[in-house]
């Protein structure tokens, strides 16, 4: 059923007069009275019946009426509906962020002061790629098919967060094996992370005495600098120190990286800020 023919209807049933009803429908009385008949044919009954220069609704009229009452607003509103919900998602950028989370919330604050309109929907999962921005890293394996528009991949050195009054914040770098008798405040083994750690232990001959785990850098640099142990630090997932007891302290041997990469695909309707924000996280790395 046509919704342009239920408007004509619905406006010449209020006025009851076709000339008037054409003239403020901004179309000729032939066009009108042809989609009414036009209407009537479609569902099989009369809709109006005339009285003079005017006209009368019919039974089947009146209920017809009565029913669009409800629903011509209904489809009035339904437009500006649409392109507030299309404003809505252009405006949103989708986020899957499977590492440096820290970092990426951190901003997507900064991010948001600047661009208060950007709304931000983000989520941690391995299988999806619906998103405009991926942020993962080496050792998280993509099968999606889907062809990023742009890629960039960033070294992330990772350090010792060590208490400023240790031995080994007196020097520069320190060897992985030389701390091997230390306590250890680390990730979960079930995140990539702390995983990738235990791998760098196992490469410089020991496995890590872990005494605590947590993934919150706040409650790590507490730890340490209680003098409790020391702590593997991302250099862009966790951020600065922000506890004056603790330094970090570069490791020599192994070398200690992970590649932080983030990717941008294109997903419909398409994002007005994906690029920007994109960019922006690139050029913070």
């Amino acid at each position: 059923m046509d919704i342009q023919k239920l408007k004509y209807f619905y406006t010449t049933a209020q006025l009851e007069h076709v000339t008037r009803s054409s003239e403020v429908l901004h179309i000729s009385q032939p066009s009108l009275t042809q989609a009414i008949h036009s209407l009537e044919s479609e569902l099989g009954v009369p809709l109006f019946r005339r009285e003079g220069r005017k006209v009368a609704l019919t039974e089947f009229g009146v209920y017809l009426k009565q029913r669009l009452d409800v629903l011509i607003p209904e489809f009035d509103h339904l437009a500006i509906e649409m392109e507030e919900l299309k404003q809505s998602v252009t405006k949103k950028i989708r986020l899957n962020i499977l590492a440096a989370s820290s970092f990426v919330i951190n901003a997507i604050m900064e991010y948001k002061k600047e661009n208060p309109e950007a709304i931000f929907d983000f989520e941690q999962n391995k299988t999806k790629n619906n998103c405009d921005i991926l942020i993962t890293t080496n050792g998280l394996k993509n099968d999606s098919e889907k062809k990023y528009l742009h890629r960039c991949v960033k070294k992330e050195k990772i350090y010792l967060a060590v208490p400023k009054d240790s031995s080994y914040a007196k020097v520069s770098s320190v060897e992985l094996s030389a701390v091997r008798d230390e306590s250890f405040i680390m990730l979960s083994n079930t995140r990539l992370f702390g995983a990738i750690c235990s791998r760098y232990c196992s490469i410089a001959g020991f496995y890590p005495k872990v005494i605590f785990e947590s993934d919150s850098p706040t409650a790590v640099q507490n730890i340490i600098s209680m003098g409790a142990g020391i702590a593997f630090w991302p250099e862009y997932s966790w951020g600065k120190l922000h506890n004056n007891n603790l330094k970090l302290v570069t490791i020599a041997d192994p070398v200690c990286e992970r590649d932080l990469i983030v990717e941008q695909y294109e997903r419909q309707p398409k994002s007005l800020y994906a690029e920007d924000f994109y960019n922006y996280l690139i050029n913070k790395l």
